[in-house]
């Protein structure tokens, strides 16, 4: 994608366990502008459960990670430009809830973005478009989406995931919704 200007950054390059706070902080550190989480999901023994889906932060999530955000980050980080330092805890909060409900909506118009670029050519959940309180998508300042590519506990899905035509339709559905987002972002007044 740096054919257009985007820079993609790999939490990581392997297998290896990476704790959700430690991707988050990634994305943070790299001044990301956007954050997909990509995985597979499983049903266990149910092998008839198919379809990928887009998860973004519940609005219950919300006011407890930001409260716990703030805590955590007590007075020495910056979101959104604005150094938290000095300031109540309770201040601190608030910034972080409104930081979280601009980035909210960035989040909310990615996920749809994705289902959009990824329709007919990616096999979707019945009920592609949720929300919950994971702790992957609670960075307060970058819009965050996870993108469940599909069930690996279903065999076709399986095959499809593993396929390299599958994985090519998943990535170029994925890069031209990652295309849109930042050309409609690049396009909005400061």
């Amino acid at each position: 994608m740096a054919d257009v200007g985007i820079r993609v950054a790999l939490t990581r390059e392997d297998d290896r366990y990476l704790a959700l706070a430690e991707r988050v902080q990634s994305a943070r550190a790299l001044g990301a502008d956007l954050f997909l989480s990509i995985r597979a999901d499983s049903a266990g023994d149910m092998d008839s459960v198919r379809g990928a889906s887009t998860y973004i932060l519940s609005e219950e999530a919300n006011s407890e990670a930001a409260a716990r955000f703030a805590q955590r980050e007590n007075s020495a980080d910056i979101v959104n430009g604005t150094l938290l330092s000095g300031e109540t805890e309770s201040v601190n909060a608030i910034l972080v809830e409104l930081s979280q409900r601009r980035t909210a909506a960035s989040s909310s118009e990615f996920a749809d973005l994705l289902i959009r670029e990824g329709e007919g050519v990616i096999p979707f959940h019945p009920q592609p478009r949720r929300s919950a309180a994971l702790g992957v998508l609670r960075a307060p300042d970058v819009p965050s989406v996870l993108f469940e590519s599909g069930f690996i506990s279903n065999p076709s899905e399986a095959r499809r995931l593993a396929s390299a035509e599958g994985q090519r339709a998943f990535a170029d559905a994925v890069a031209r919704a990652i295309r849109i987002f930042f050309a409609r972002s690049s396009a909005e007044p400061a």
